[in-house]
């Protein structure tokens, strides 16, 4: 790996890293904050980046070689630094962190405050529900790890039993606040959740001098238990500086998805593609036609932002159907409201490909890169003049692959074992199993409608009314004579039975 230089002032302050836990800022030559990072032994983790030993993916690279200065701030506990770097990058935005982060570990912690039984819990996807959500972190582990040790201060439960009247084993265990049989009251367990909220929000010296300020409130009042207790939960804060959280030993590069470097590096993309969406067509014989768009975020399926189109026609015509699809989705409405994406790929060979492009040309986004994946020989499809990526022989031959030119395309092999196969697969399958899954369900619909449209009597609230009570038509076919007379009548019943 080629040495990257660093300046004397750099020099200097690697040498000053101090080997308390902390967090790490890494500044661009204009003064930019570009990166922020934890550490357990913030000379040991910072130190790591610039070892000329080490292997480093190229978006560390990246950032590595834009490194002109470092400052740092130290904290008591690993706990302190995992909760500070997420409030900091919250704060500053680093583009790096940003840019590169890794979306399928991204995690948030849910608390619902205002519910009755409040509860905390993690989430990938914060909603719009009146709870408090925190992050995102970049580890579940770690986050997990943390509040296993904050639960031992500040009890909370996870989650509610139904039909629960006592309190859990995890109350007598000091994990929880015992609300189901009035161990706890409701006002006291939210003052002890606002704590929780407070400390990860970074506010330990003020939670440590309110605790104080209780615990000889409560000695003065001769409430000898309740300050026991206030004791117990100081105590237990200051030992979090004892816990392993997360230690140095996570990973040094930003980034595990090798197949999005090759990816870049093949086809000498811009940029990284951070949206990847994918399209696939599914039909019978030109019924039910259906088409499927899924996205990949930072090369993970990102399943909030799949779409699915019913074409307007039933057409037995994969090009025409997917010209269609990518015609309506970069619609300016959808434009708008969906984004632009990085990268599409299309589940198909040079004519589905075409199809898509020539839809694509007819917007105003024909700068969208457009490659194709065609399926029994796993190729990647270029269009040599529209698709707006450029093929880096070296890079093929480095992976061990090899192109074709056959008219206007590039057909261009790799080893089903390269990261960047694996990564096309993974969104082609994605895209087609989403738009299979789809038609299907039209497709069941449509044969439970007409079977039972058949049956003389049957109007649209007694289909409705047997296939809730059944399930489906093989429900209502596997019901008893009494069941069927009992959910339609006598009549109806024989009808459906002479039909089905």
């Amino acid at each position: 790996m080629e040495t990257i230089a660093i300046n004397d002032s750099l020099q200097q302050k690697l040498k000053q890293l101090p080997i308390n836990p902390g967090v790490y800022f890494y500044k661009d030559k204009t003064g930019e904050i570009i990166y922020i990072g934890k550490a357990a032994r913030l000379r040991n983790r910072v130190r790591q980046y610039f070892q000329k030993t080490r292997y480093r993916d190229p978006k560390t690279e990246a950032l590595v070689r834009e490194i002109a200065d470092i400052e740092w701030m130290e904290v008591d506990s690993e706990v302190d630094a995992l909760f500070l770097e997420a409030e900091l990058i919250r704060r500053y935005l680093p583009r790096y962190n940003i840019l590169l982060r890794d979306d399928k570990a991204l995690v948030y912690i849910r608390i619902d405050y205002d519910s009755d039984y409040p509860t905390v819990s993690f989430t990938r996807r914060p909603l719009d529900d009146g709870a408090r959500y925190y992050g995102p972190y970049t580890s579940k582990f770690a986050v997990s790890q943390a509040l296993k040790l904050l639960r031992r201060v500040f009890p909370y439960a996870t989650k509610r039993q139904p039909n629960q009247k006592r309190a859990s084993l995890h109350y007598y265990l000091g994990l929880d606040p015992g609300l189901e049989d009035g161990r706890t009251s409701l006002e006291d367990y939210r003052a002890n959740l606002r704590r929780l909220m407070a400390y990860i929000g970074g506010n330990r010296v003020a939670i440590i001098r309110e605790l104080e300020r209780d615990m000889k409130k409560a000695a003065n009042h001769q409430d000898y238990e309740k300050a026991a207790k206030i004791r117990d939960q100081l105590e237990s804060l200051r030992r979090l500086s004892q816990q392993i959280v997360f230690s140095d030993k996570e990973f040094l590069d930003l980034s595990k998805d090798h197949g999005l470097n090759e990816l870049v590096e093949l086809l000498m993309l811009n940029n990284y593609p951070k949206r990847i969406e994918g399209y696939d067509i599914s039909h019978m014989q030109g019924t039910d036609v259906v088409a499927s768009m899924v996205v990949f975020t930072n090369g993970v399926s990102n399943k909030t932002q799949y779409r699915k189109f019913k074409t307007k026609q039933n057409i037995n015509n994969d090009f025409f159907n997917m010209n269609e699809t990518i015609g309506r989705r970069f619609s300016p409405n959808r434009l708008k409201g969906w984004g632009i994406p990085d990268l599409v790929l299309i589940d198909g060979g040079k004519g589905q490909l075409d199809a898509a492009i020539n839809a694509r040309d007819d917007s105003s986004m024909s700068k969208v890169p457009f490659i194709g994946l065609a399926k029994r020989e796993e190729q990647i499809v270029i269009d040599i003049n529209r698709s707006n990526v450029i093929l880096n022989h070296g890079c093929l031959q480095r992976l061990g692959g090899h192109a074709v030119q056959s008219n206007d395309f590039i057909l261009v092999t790799l080893p089903k074992s390269t990261n960047i196969v694996k990564l096309l697969q993974r969104v082609r399958d994605e895209s087609h199993r989403f738009a299979v899954s789809y038609h299907s369900t039209l497709k069941n619909k449509r044969v439970k409608s007409s079977l039972l449209d058949e049956v003389p009597g049957i109007g649209p609230s007694t289909r409705k009314k047997l296939l809730k009570q059944f399930g489906s038509i093989k429900g209502i076919t596997m019901a008893s004579n009494s069941e069927l007379e009992s959910a339609v009548g006598k009549s109806k019943a024989e009808a459906l039975r002479r039909a089905l």
